[in-house]
């Protein structure tokens, strides 16, 4: 039996939600067991309106829960004070950080005034932590440099720095990859994966970037409306459906074997396309933009063999082959040659 110790958070019957005027009770979701064992990195997913935010909340105690308790480490954070709190749970928000006046040393020191006393003076053991965690997230070099001087990406790491300069045993990040482009998206998801391994933490995240998170997540706990979450590892969740019947919709579908959404375009006209690997792959993806039905099977007038040594396109039609050098060209050929008739 796995050792007690490995949770570092666990949710006990908890039930989240608001207490509104007149003293109704609005409950989102009840009887939540959740568990999040040492060195594990997990990910919130869900449609909005879910309740993410609001059992993000309520686990780091800044929302009361309407029944049950949350753990960190065996410690009920209910009832709680702030410095005690602090020391169990760090937090990482969506919001930017505006604080131009502060280098990126004073910010990361910020974690450790849950240790020091009221004047907030600084140990060597603190100042040896807060360049541990910069080291942790490469920004040890930026250290004395203004916060308004980084990038979006670095200013995400520098509050990431922070969170492990408090050196609690849980993480928290509320949308940690929002405002931010495409590379740095990946670069802090493969920088919290690493962090949950290297440091044995436990790092629990929401977000809305379910391809990044079906690459990076151990689990993923996936909400939806008047549903209770499930939790699994992201392949399992995609094998067994939950991921399509939780993001089911009609504009999209979910792709099992590529863990992506393909949007539904109203079909017209019948191709067969005739290839595969990476160039088909790419082909089939901008046929099926374009609105054309595609299949490996013989439909249709109209066929598309790929010459894949040669990255050319034929287009097989009532006895004529056009060669294509390009999809642009492809596309171009089919629209005058299909859309036309």
């Amino acid at each position: 039996m796995e050792s007690v110790n490995q949770n570092i958070l666990v949710t006990k019957d908890l039930e989240i939600g608001y207490k509104q005027r007149k003293k109704e009770i609005l409950s989102l979701l009840s009887d939540i067991n959740l568990t999040i064992r040492r060195g594990e990195m997990v990910c919130l997913l869900g449609p909005n309106g879910a309740g993410k935010s609001t059992l993000m909340r309520t686990i780091a105690g800044i929302q009361t829960p309407l029944a049950g308790n949350t753990l960190v480490e065996g410690i009920p954070i209910r009832d709680r004070n702030f410095k005690e709190i602090a020391q169990l749970l760090s937090i990482v928000l969506t919001e930017r950080i505006n604080v131009g006046n502060l280098t990126v040393y004073h910010i990361v020191s910020l974690g450790r005034h849950p240790y020091t006393s009221w004047m907030g003076k600084l140990s060597d053991a603190d100042n040896e932590k807060i360049k541990w965690a910069l080291e942790q997230v490469g920004l040890l070099h930026y250290a004395n440099h203004y916060i308004n001087q980084l990038s979006d990406g670095e200013r995400q790491r520098v509050m990431i720095a922070k969170a492990l300069a408090q050196d609690t045993p849980l993480i928290m990040l509320d949308e940690p990859t929002a405002h931010l482009d495409l590379p740095n998206r990946v670069e802090i998801m493969r920088l919290l994966h690493r962090l949950a391994r290297e440091t044995n933490k436990a790092i629990l995240l929401s977000t809305h970037e379910l391809d990044l998170a079906l690459q990076a997540a151990d689990l993923i706990w996936l909400m939806a409306r008047n549903q209770s979450i499930k939790v699994g590892t992201p392949e399992d969740l995609v094998l067994n459906g939950s991921i399509e019947d939780t993001f089911q919709n009609k504009s999209f579908n979910f792709d099992r074997k590529t863990g992506n959404f393909i949007m539904n375009y109203q079909k017209k006209q019948s191709i067969q396309l005739l290839g595969n690997d990476v160039m088909g792959f790419w082909t089939q993806r901008a046929l099926s933009r374009e609105g054309y039905q595609v299949s490996c099977e013989k439909i249709g007038d109209c066929c598309v063999k790929l010459i894949e040594d040669k990255m050319l396109w034929e287009v097989h039609q009532e006895n004529s082959v056009l060669c294509c050098k390009s999809i642009e060209e492809l596309l171009m050929v089919l629209k005058s040659n299909l859309d036309n008739k």
